[in-house]
């Protein structure tokens, strides 16, 4: 459990929410159902075993603070109880209400047993892949998989593993749970809609590519669709992500709508494959916000040269 003040409200409360989900107890000495309620959240706290912290601010000592979420919630009594989560308010509940009631409350933002640990796996793969520990990030995201199925990202990360380790059987069994909303025609999931890509180049490979005899072919018809599109399909598989957009950009830029623009789609789920996902936002400074800032910033994924490059590519080719 955390005390809240002006000074430590960044740090303590939006920062540690990017983390975990944190509680905030909003109180004042002299009211009688904060006396109750303080209490049982203190229980909760440790009953929950570090799935969520607690923070404190008392009414009186911080009106800054306590005034501007009273004012954007519309809450003018207390205890008043505000929910953070990614650095920015997210839910709340006035009065001391029944300890089965803030347990519903807690459990629609804090994260199962299950699901921490899912990512207390998957931030251990992270790190052994930044090692070189291929082998030992590959046992962390399938133990982060098996805890937690709908951890999109530690499925994502285990399919993409198992295919650069040519492991074609084992990730399309990955991928199976997840196929369904990469090939949904209305909202596909971008990310899973990539892989079923590489998916697809990986089998292609497997069944037999002559790359010689595809470049043969292309020599000599340029417009030798199927060709190009093969041996960008063999280069996809390889993993030599740039060198398949350059094939497909040169179909792409003869005929955009070839086979219902398969090749446009193709380059930008390579795009996709390429394009790191956003690092959680960071709260601004003190000197930044200049006053109290209740939510943390958006923020923007960092630009890769080579993706930019190749986004830019592709919009020369299309337009």
């Amino acid at each position: 459990m955390t005390d809240i003040t002006l000074q430590n409200f960044e740090t303590e409360l939006l920062q540690a929410s990017m983390q975990q989900p944190v509680l905030l107890d909003i109180w004042a000495p002299w009211c009688g159902p904060c006396r109750s309620l303080g209490p049982m959240l203190e229980k909760l706290e440790v009953a929950y075993a570090g799935r969520w912290k607690l923070a404190k601010l008392n009414s009186d000592d911080q009106t800054e603070i306590a005034t501007q979420l009273s004012q954007a919630f519309g809450v003018r009594s207390i205890p008043f109880c505000v929910m953070f989560v990614g650095g920015q308010p997210v839910d709340g509940f006035v009065g001391a209400i029944p300890e089965a009631q803030i347990r519903e409350f807690l459990d629609r933002h804090v994260p199962s047993g299950e699901a921490l640990e899912a990512e207390e796996d998957l931030a251990e793969a992270q790190a052994l892949m930044e090692d070189g520990d291929n082998e030992g990030a590959l046992e962390k995201l399938q133990a982060a998989v098996h805890a937690d199925p709908a951890n999109e990202t530690a499925r994502f990360d285990l399919v993409r593993a198992l295919l650069e380790n040519d492991d074609l059987a084992h990730a399309k069994a990955a991928f199976a749970p997840v196929a369904a909303q990469a090939a949904d025609t209305i909202t596909p999931h971008a990310r899973f809609a990539a892989l079923a890509t590489w998916i697809a180049a990986a089998e292609r490979a497997e069944q037999g590519l002559d790359p010689a005899g595809l470049q043969a072919a292309i020599s000599a018809n340029k417009r030798d669709f199927d060709a190009r599109f093969a041996l960008a399909q063999g280069l996809l598989a390889g993993r030599d992500f740039t060198g398949a957009m350059d094939e497909l950009l040169e179909i792409i830029m003869r005929d955009k709508a070839w086979s219902e623009q398969l090749a446009r789609k193709t380059y930008v789920a390579i795009l996709e494959l390429m394009t790191k996902p956003a690092p959680a936002a960071a709260a601004a400074s003190p000197e930044a916000r200049g006053g109290l800032q209740l939510s943390g910033p958006s923020t923007v994924a960092s630009s890769d040269p080579l993706v930019d490059q190749y986004r830019r590519k592709l919009s020369m080719a299309l337009f």
